[in-house]
């Protein structure tokens, strides 16, 4: 997937990323920037999980929403 496509999703996702982890912040969702390492980051520091687990649920989140990266 090219880098506009990514970011096109990008833009469509953001909402739906802090609805499924309402503890990010704006600022956040705007430093992941469409980065999946970025995204699990982030989800393990801001809700206190192994990085195991934070991989797990962007993967479930990535299938429930059919994103691909």
């Amino acid at each position: 997937m090219n880098e506009n496509t990514i970011k096109g999703n990008w833009k469509q996702f953001k909402g739906k990323i802090k609805e499924q982890w309402g503890k990010l912040t704006d600022d956040d969702v705007d430093v992941i920037d469409g980065k999946r390492e970025q995204l699990v980051g982030k989800v393990q520091e801001r809700m206190g999980l192994a990085q195991e687990e934070a991989e797990k649920q962007v993967s479930d989140w990535e299938e429930k929403n059919k994103f691909k990266w």
